[in-house]
C-alpha cells in the first residue's frame, strides 16, 4: 500500500468560473471510475477535507526493446488540486497506477477516505487539476521534472535525444554512462539492456526462433529476419541523398554515406589505420594477430575472412560464376573478371612513377617497380637464387624437380611453364600474334620479335673478346 500526499495551491477569485464535480465509485469488479461534470460555481465548502487514496498496486518492471515489442510499466500521476478561498493550502491527492499492457490491467485498487467527500464535493472549483491517463502514460514523472507534453516528452540532458517514456530514457542514458548491468553467465559479456543479453545468449544456445516464410532460413532476432525478408521483396526503402543508391537497411545506408563524407570512425590500435566500418577493422586486426578463423574443409587451408574462403573453395568445386560479356570467359572471382575486362577496353589505370609505364592491374605495377628497386623477395630453397615474382620462382623450382606438368595435347611435348606451352601450341595453330612495326613480319612469341627488331636497329648487344 502506498500513500502519497502533495499540497495544492489556492485559486484566485477570477478563476472561479466553473465547477468540477468528482465522484469516486468503487465497483464490485474492483475498478476505479472518475466521473467529471462541469457547471456554474455557486459556493465552496468551508471545511477542509483531507482525502487519502490508498491503492494496492501490483508493480512490475520490464525492459523495453523495439524488436521484442515489450512494453514497460509506467507510473501515472493523477493530480487533484482542491482549494477553498480563505483557507490554508489543502492536501492534494496523488494516485499511482501501474499499467501492465494494452490487453489487460491487473492492478487492484482500494479506495479509502479519511473524511468522506461531501455529497458530490459540492461546488468544487474547475481549477482543480486532474491528469489521469492510464493507457497512454501521459504526464509521467521523470526524476524531479514533469514532461511538457508531446509524443516524446522526455529528453536526454546530455545529447538532447527525446524518448517517449521514462524507462526508455533510463535505458538511453546507459549509452553515456557506459553502464552495463546485465552479464552473460557463459562468457561474462556485459549488456545495457536485458533484451540485448537475451539476444546474445542465443549465440551460445543456438536458438533461432524467427524463420523466413519464403525460404525457411532462421534468425536469432526479429530485426535480422526483417532485413532478410527485404531480399525476397526487393524492397530498398533507404536512399542516399548524394548518389541516389538504394539500401535495404538504415545501417547499410549509414555505412555508405561515409564514402561521400570520408568519415572513418574506426581505427586500429596497432598501426592507426582507419576504417569506415567496425567489421572492416576487425578483419584488418587479423593481419596483426595472425588469426585465420575460416578453414577449407577440403585442403585445410585457413583464411582471415569468409569471403576469401568462399573464393578459395571455387578452386575445388570448379565454380566460375562471373563471365565476360565480350568473350564469355569465366572467372571464379569478380576481381579477376574486372582485370580481364581491361584487356578488351585497353584500360591501364596504374602507371610507374619512375618510367611512366602503365599497367592494367596494381599487382602488375608492383612487380614492375621491383625492376627499379632491385627487390627480389622470392628465393629458391634449393639454390638460393632470388626472383621478383612468385611465379618466376615456381617456374625455376621445376628445374630442380625436373617436373614438367604442362603437356601439349597435339604432340605430347612437356613443359615446365604454362607460358612455354602456349607459345609451343602456336606451332600447331600457326598463330603469330606479334608483328614488327617496321617490316610487318609476324612472330609466335614476343621474345622472337625482340630479336628480330635488332636487325633493323643494327644493334649488337653481345660482344666477344678475341
Amino acid at each position: 500500500m502506498e500513500v502519497l500526499k502533495m499540497k495544492g495551491e489556492p485559486f484566485s477569485d477570477e478563476e472561479q468560473d466553473a465547477l468540477l464535480d468528482i465522484n469516486l465509485v468503487k465497483n464490485e469488479g474492483e475498478s476505479l471510475k472518475l466521473t467529471c461534470t462541469t457547471g456554474k460555481a455557486d459556493s465552496l465548502a468551508e471545511s477542509s477535507s483531507h482525502t487519502i487514496l490508498k491503492f494496492d498496486v501490483a508493480k512490475e518492471e520490464k525492459e523495453e526493446n523495439c524488436d521484442e515489442e515489450t512494453e514497460k510499466m509506467e507510473n501515472i500521476l493523477v493530480r487533484v488540486k482542491t482549494e477553498q478561498p480563505g483557507d490554508v493550502l489543502q492536501d492534494e491527492i496523488i494516485s499511482k497506477f501501474s499499467d501492465s499492457n494494452d490487453d489487460d490491467v491487473d492492478s487492484v485498487m482500494n479506495v479509502k477516505t479519511e473524511t468522506e467527500f461531501q455529497k458530490d464535493l459540492q461546488k468544487t472549483e474547475l481549477g482543480s487539476e486532474i491528469t489521469c491517463d492510464i493507457k497512454s502514460g501521459v504526464d509521467i514523472c521523470c526524476g524531479s521534472q514533469l514532461p511538457q507534453g508531446g509524443d516524446k516528452p522526455y529528453s536526454c540532458v546530455i545529447c538532447g535525444k527525446e524518448c517517449g517514456t521514462n524507462s526508455k530514457l533510463k535505458i538511453h542514458l546507459r549509452i553515456h554512462t557506459k553502464e552495463k548491468p546485465y552479464i552473460c553467465s557463459v562468457c561474462s559479456k556485459e549488456f545495457g539492456t536485458k533484451s540485448d543479453l537475451k539476444k546474445h545468449e542465443r549465440i551460445h544456445t543456438g536458438e533461432k526462433p524467427y524463420s523466413c516464410i519464403a525460404c525457411g532460413k532462421e534468425f536469432r532476432t526479429k530485426s535480422d529476419l526483417s532485413k532478410h525478408e527485404k531480399i525476397h521483396t526487393g524492397e530498398k526503402p533507404y536512399s542516399c541523398i548524394a548518389c541516389g543508391k538504394d539500401f535495404r537497411t538504415k545501417s547499410d545506408l549509414k555505412k555508405h554515406d561515409r564514402i561521400h563524407t570520408g568519415e572513418k570512425p574506426f581505427s586500429c590500435i596497432v598501426c592507426g589505420k582507419e576504417f569506415r566500418t567496425k567489421s572492416d577493422l576487425k578483419i584488418h586486426e587479423r593481419i596483426h594477430t595472425g588469426e585465420k578463423p575460416y578453414g577449407c574443409s577440403v585442403c585445410g587451408k585457413d583464411f582471415g575472412t569468409m569471403g576469401n574462403l568462399q573464393k578459395h573453395e571455387r578452386i575445388h568445386t570448379g565454380e566460375k560464376p562471373y563471365s565476360c560479356v565480350v568473350c564469355g570467359k569465366e572467372f571464379g572471382v569478380m576481381g579477376n573478371l574486372r582485370k580481364h575486362e581491361r584487356v578488351h577496353t585497353g584500360e591501364k589505370p596504374y602507371s610507374c612513377v619512375v618510367c611512366d609505364k602503365i599497367f592494367r592491374t596494381k599487382c602488375d605495377l608492383k612487380k614492375h617497380v621491383r625492376i627499379h628497386t632491385g627487390e627480389k623477395p622470392h628465393s629458391c630453397s634449393a639454390c638460393g637464387k632470388k626472383f621478383i615474382t612468385s611465379s618466376e620462382l615456381k617456374s625455376h623450382e621445376l628445374v630442380h624437380t625436373g617436373e614438367k606438368p604442362y603437356i601439349c595435347v597435339v604432340c605430347g611435348k612437356k613443359f615446365g611453364i604454362m607460358g612455354n606451352l602456349k607459345t609451343h601450341n602456336r606451332i600447331h595453330t600457326g598463330e603469330k600474334p606479334y608483328s614488327c612495326i617496321v617490316c610487318g613480319k609476324h612472330f609466335r612469341s614476343n621474345g622472337i620479335l625482340k630479336k628480330h627488331k635488332k636487325t633493323h636497329t643494327k644493334e649488337k648487344p653481345y660482344s666477344f673478346l678475341l
